[in-house]
């Protein structure tokens, strides 16, 4: 067809379609399955008027389920941002407190990979660095999946826990720090101009696990962004070149999504208690004694089941986020 001529000359703009095709196509898939099990639900329903026992049961089950899909459409619809189809990069850093907050940096990282696991997405460490004694100081992973950045952005920031500590002999109550960033990963659809003379490349020895060459050569890479301060590491692979590769794509990563926090908090100016995302504006409170509650601060959705949602059942905290978002912005 005249109209498809040339279209595969520019691979950039080809691919960017393609995504958008595919995304448009899971949409109106949804939107048939619904469709049919609403029709199904009210056929159902005739014949449960009608005085059919079995057909009742079948229409209050595929109620359960039109519900179910009703409520993950409505999600999805309000993930309406360009890079919300795209995998998330996400890492996590424990602030000051030592043993306490490492131990916290592995909870938060034990909890967003359990929710990766129950939601059927792929996750992979790129980066971590372990606690002195316990925990982690940081860990980068990314998050493979459709949607994956659309959901996860919501637990960006910092995050905070009181209990009693496992590791004080006293059993004193503690509380501790740690932050979460979560970015998009980019493609090559979007543009992110990183100038050589704005970067300073660093190889060294990797550490921890991982094998001899791991730990004998040069193959751990950091990237440093002066204009914005941004540092970058990746160690996980064996090859110098791949981690490279891998710190340039969470380098590009974080500068896409620091450039859209400025403008939304540009256009956000005028909003009374809109906080910026850093150490002392916590976003979510884990409370494990006296009392169990995890309550997000910004849309004061709550939940009294701790255990359940550091075991990664972020669902009702997510939607709640995305709604919030879709009200204040």
């Amino acid at each position: 067809m005249e109209a498809l001529e040339g279209f595969w000359e520019d691979s950039t703009a080809a691919a960017k379609i393609q995504k958008e095709k595919s995304i448009l196509s899971q949409a109106v898939s949804k939107y048939e399955k619904v469709k049919t099990m609403f029709d199904d639900f009210e056929a159902l329903c005739e014949f449960a008027d009608d005085g059919d026992e079995e057909s009742l049961t079948e229409a209050l089950s595929t109620f359960d389920q039109l519900k179910n899909s009703l409520e993950a459409a409505e999600q999805q619809a309000l993930m309406s941002e360009e890079t919300d189809p795209n995998n998330a990069i996400v890492s996590i850093n424990a602030g000051a407190g030592g043993t306490e907050s490492c131990d916290w940096a592995s909870m938060l990282f034990r909890m967003l990979a359990r929710w990766c696991e129950h939601n059927s997405y792929k996750y992979q460490v790129m980066d971590h660095q372990d606690g002195d004694s316990a925990g982690l100081k940081s860990v980068t992973f990314m998050v493979t999946g459709d949607f994956a950045y659309g959901n996860l952005k919501s637990e960006s920031g910092i995050h905070r826990l009181v209990r009693i500590s496992p590791f004080d002999s006293n059993a004193r109550r503690h509380t501790s720090f740690a932050s979460v960033f979560v970015s998009p990963e980019i493609d090559d659809t979007i543009e992110i101009d990183i100038q050589d003379k704005d970067i300073r490349i660093d190889v060294y020895r990797s550490g921890g696990a991982g094998g001899q060459s791991v730990n004998t050569t040069d193959s751990a890479v950091r990237i440093t962004h002066y204009p914005s301060g941004i540092v970058v590491t990746c160690q996980n692979e064996r090859s110098q070149l791949q981690n490279k590769e891998t710190a340039f794509k969470v380098l590009r990563s974080r500068l896409y999504e620091k450039a859209m926090e400025e403008k939304r908090a540009l256009a956000a100016e005028v909003e009374a208690g809109k906080k910026e995302i850093g150490w002392g504006s916590q976003i979510r409170s884990y409370v494990l004694h006296p009392y169990k509650m995890v309550k997000d601060h910004r849309t004061n959705f709550e939940s009294g089941n701790a255990e359940k949602v550091l075991d990664g059942d972020l669902d009702g905290f997510m939607k709640s986020y995305l709604q919030w978002r879709a009200v204040t912005e």
